[in-house]
């Protein structure tokens, strides 16, 4: 198989361009292709699925189309290799994911190619749970449950970000923010009330070389706290995920500032005592006027 790259780049139809791209990774996978590319199959390449998509949406917070074309293509790439992958082992080909996707966008909008008709997006949301859930009870690998399909691999606010938002389609959630910070104070308290427990044992523990009693409890707790700020995030339409990255970020910045001031005044940082870093820290934040 040979590529003309020249007429490639003028070669505007996306129909052509998209077959000549399951032809090519069809090739590599063939005998006259890559060793690697045949040596794949879906476990070997799964991780690959999910760092593209990452560096898709890091491109897209980055406002980098440039670079988001280019990772769009990577994943288009994914979709293909599982498909050919696939093919080879008898267990569908590239039109079957073509047509099943075609299939759900068009039973999951009956308001656009149906009979139906919403007023907004909450009606139609709820209409497409009503609708999974019926895709559900078709499916015997499958489960009725709302939560079913959720990928467990999602980062841990993500995942609870998901499973808060269809608890609240099916009408389970907080009628104002009020009552999630009650919450978010509430399960504090029992974490500071595990920790003090803790700390009467500890002296013991370490003593005997034991783990902390209530390790298991205190994990529980903590666990609680951060469900519950997922919970006040998502009631304020504020990315979780969002706000956490964001002050990781300016984490790093304020560190990074503080180990260069340490060195313009010739002190060795690691060795400061804690209240020395925090002033520098202190004058770092007063900088950014913050």
């Amino acid at each position: 198989m040979k590529i003309d790259i020249e007429a490639l780049e003028k070669n505007n139809d996306q129909n052509e361009l998209f077959g000549l791209l399951v032809e090519t990774l069809a090739h590599l996978r063939s005998p006259d292709g890559c060793i690697w590319d045949r040596e794949q199959d879906h476990d070997s390449i799964k991780k690959n699925m999910v760092e593209e998509a990452y560096e898709a949406v890091e491109a897209i917070e980055n406002k980098d189309y440039q670079s988001l074309k280019e990772e769009l293509g990577d994943l288009l790439l994914q979709v293909i290799f599982h498909s050919q992958i696939a093919i080879e082992k008898n267990e569908f080909n590239l039109s079957d994911v073509i047509r099943e996707i075609i299939r759900k966008l068009y039973r999951r909008h009956p308001h656009v190619f149906g009979d139906k008709n919403f007023s907004s997006s909450a009606e139609i949301l709820t209409s497409w749970e009503e609708i999974k859930k019926t895709e559900r009870k078709k499916n015997p690998k499958k489960t009725e449950s709302i939560f079913n399909d959720i990928p467990k691999i999602l980062p841990s606010l993500h995942y609870a970000y998901e499973i808060q938002t269809r608890a609240s389609r099916m009408g389970f959630d907080w009628e104002e923010p009020g009552s999630v910070l009650d919450k978010i104070r509430e399960e504090i308290d029992e974490l500071t009330s595990e920790l003090k427990k803790s700390s009467k044992a500890s002296k013991k523990n370490k003593e005997n070389d034991e783990p902390e009693e209530n390790l298991v409890q205190i994990k529980d707790e903590l666990g609680d706290i951060l469900f519950s700020v997922v919970n006040l995030s998502r009631y304020l339409d504020i990315d979780s995920e969002e706000c956490l990255k964001q002050t990781c970020n300016k984490f790093i910045r304020r560190f990074n500032e503080i180990e260069k001031l340490a060195v313009s005044r010739n002190l060795d940082f690691k060795s400061l005592p804690l209240k020395e870093k925090d002033k520098l820290w202190d004058e770092v934040k007063e900088k950014e006027g913050k």
